[in-house]
């Protein structure tokens, strides 16, 4: 007997099991010491993200110098950033969640930050970084009206801001040339889209199109002639392609790249030699067309040095000659380097998560089931560590948000964390999950809470028959989305449940129509021909908003919810707390004041997860 359980404790040892659940869970949610690199445009400094004071600020090395942070944030990490020339950086930050960002300029030479748009509750994107032009950007900004969004050009020195195009009214966004010129505008009325044209920068604007909603035809960049240009169009086809549109003749000129399996919707080119390099796309992992001899033979050479390993160029300079390389797989997040392209030499700037070793963590492998209907539902089931054969685990079914979103094979630090404390993790690309074709899409029309559910439930159906799931060790957890999903998977089916967890999740169709940002109304006659209307659809939206029908909750329930979130308003967890509060069901809510969609501070991703830890804990273990 002591031997076999020796031999046991062994084999786990070297499996990797338990170790992996040995990792502190903060190991698995805390910021990386160095993350998200940048070039310079000179290809001479890099900039990254460091955490100080429990933030993550922009950090700046450069020959022959200690490390510099140039930012000094305290409320909220920097999720973004870049370069505008070799000694300034520009950046945007919200205010707790509110996702009405503004843009920050830093200068690196004499060390001061501006707010280069101080504008209460209104919000900035950007529409042209003008990569030749260091001193000026071209945003938009809905400080005229919150629903709208004009566009400026902001000059970086002084903050001052030049009208470049009023918003007529239904314009949602923006197309520059090659030279920083607005040469298209997307309209829309909520189910029609219409691109506009110009001929030349400032003249009238002339209807090309008008598509519905339900097509995609999403103009890229220009040719490198500013008169043709390049959009991922799924108009006379299922799969969306990448095309050449002609705008003198209204028509596509050619097919640059098309695939029978998945969209392709992306397509990269070279700023310095003016082709078109590699096109984007997802099967079961991020895969890429390349067209242009250079970029095929440059990620071949790179590829070479990492075998095994997703390889990826995140940032160039200017010159094209020096970028930023990241070798990543699902079971790590992997290196950062710096490549310089004449010596073909590679520089190691980071592991961004040393803490996580890559052979104690995880497989993602993707799987394929049918759903009741016949649809081909793709996903992903990651089991524990030494446990790839066992049977009858407990599991976590973990549906995406979105909806119109899709999950993707990468290093998931949530999935890793579940796996290592014994429990299968369940992703599925549910009807509606994006990048499988216009069909696959629109099967998902007024279908949340019911088809888009059942696809959900199928997948729980198909791991119990395949063995894999024990069918009494069964909880449900999501975000977003995935939020509404847990909320109507335990009151549309709550015998497939043991427990749930619902994170920023819809439980009200009616009021999360009515509380959504000003700057989506625009788009809300769309949403109600994919989610339902309201009015004419009374019925449908009761029947699939859980709040509705809360007495037929078996299940533990675990909310969590940000203050501000501007999209999935706290109204809606309050509504289902309050809801079973009232039925003497006791419910577990936390809610973080400084939080919007998602908690993205670092001490509220701690207590999240601690709080899923010892839930899924109680009802899995």
């Amino acid at each position: 007997m002591k031997t076999k359980t020796l031999t046991v404790l062994l084999a786990s040892l070297l499996s990797g099991s338990a170790l992996a659940a040995d990792i502190p869970l903060r190991d698995f949610f805390r910021n990386p010491e160095q993350s998200n690199f940048t070039v310079s445009p000179d290809g001479k400094s890099v900039a990254f993200l460091s955490p100080w004071e429990s933030r993550r600020n922009i950090v700046v090395r450069r020959p022959g110098q200690p490390d510099k942070r140039v930012t000094a944030i305290k409320d909220r990490d920097l999720s973004g950033y870049f370069w505008k020339g070799n000694d300034r950086l520009v950046y945007v930050k919200d205010n707790a969640g509110d996702e009405n960002f503004h843009l920050y300029s830093v200068d690196l030479k004499s060390g001061k930050t501006r707010d280069l748009t101080p504008f209460p509750g209104v919000r900035a994107e950007i529409v042209d970084g003008l990569v030749d032009n260091d001193k000026q950007l071209l945003i938009s900004l809905n400080r005229r009206n919150p629903e709208i969004f004009d566009v400026y050009r902001i000059d970086l020195q002084t903050g001052k801001l030049t009208l470049e195009a009023e918003n007529p009214g239904k314009v949602a966004s923006w197309i520059t040339d090659h030279k920083g010129n607005i040469r298209i505008a997307i309209e829309t009325d909520g189910v029609n889209n219409t691109v506009l044209y110009r001929d030349q920068p400032g003249g009238k604007f002339r209807k090309l199109m008008t598509t519905n909603f339900r097509e995609n035809f999403s103009p890229l960049f220009f040719t490198f002639d500013n008169q043709r240009f390049y959009a991922a169009s799924s108009l006379g086809r299922d799969k969306a392609a990448i095309v050449e549109y002609d705008p003198k003749t209204g028509k596509e000129a050619k097919e640059i790249y098309a695939r029978q399996d998945v969209d392709v919707s992306g397509l990269d080119f070279s700023h310095k030699r003016k082709v078109i390099t590699c096109a984007g796309f997802e099967t079961d992992k991020p895969g890429r067309e390349c067209f242009d001899p250079q970029s095929r033979e440059l990620y071949a050479k790179l590829q070479s040095h990492f075998p095994g390993y997703q390889v990826d160029i995140t940032s160039g300079n200017r010159n094209e000659d020096r970028f930023v390389v990241a070798a990543w797989s699902d079971k790590t997040q992997g290196k950062r380097y710096l490549y310089d392209k004449k010596s073909d030499k590679l520089t190691l700037l980071a592991e961004i998560t040393p803490w996580l070793p890559e052979d104690k963590m995880a497989s993602m492998k993707p799987i394929q089931y049918r759903s009741r209907d016949g649809l081909t539902i793709n996903g992903y089931l990651t089991l524990p560590k030494g446990k790839e054969d066992a049977k009858d685990l407990p599991v976590i079914v973990n549906p995406h948000g979105g909806p119109w979103y899709r999950d993707s094979w990468r290093f998931n630090p949530e999935v890793q964390f579940f796996a290592s404390r014994g429990w299968a993790v369940l992703q599925m690309n549910f009807r509606g999950s994006t990048g499988y074709g216009r069909q696959f899409w629109e099967a998902s029309f007024k279908e949340w809470g019911g088809k888009m559910q059942d696809d959900v439930s199928d997948g729980v159906d198909w791991l119990v028959k395949q063995g894999v799931a024990d069918p009494k060790k069964v909880c449900i957890y999501g975000g977003s989305y995935g939020g509404y999903a847990t909320l109507s998977g335990i009151t549309k089916t709550p015998e497939l449940y043991r427990c749930a967890v619902d994170y920023v999740g819809v439980s009200n169709l009616f009021t999360f129509m009515q509380t959504i940002p000003p700057y989506w109304k625009p788009f809300l006659d769309s949403m109600y021909e994919m989610v339902g209307n309201p009015e004419k659809d009374k019925d449908l939206l009761r029947e699939r908003s859980p709040v509705f029908h809360v007495d037929r909750i078996q299940s533990p329930l675990l909310v969590l919810q940000g203050a501000k979130d501007p999209r999935v308003n706290i109204n809606e967890s309050n509504q289902i707390v309050d809801a079973l509060k009232k039925r003497g069901v006791d419910v577990e809510y936390i809610v973080k004041d400084n939080e919007g969609h998602g908690f993205h501070n670092e001490e509220n991703r701690f207590a999240a997860y601690g709080a899923m830890e010892q839930f899924f804990k109680k009802h899995l273990d």
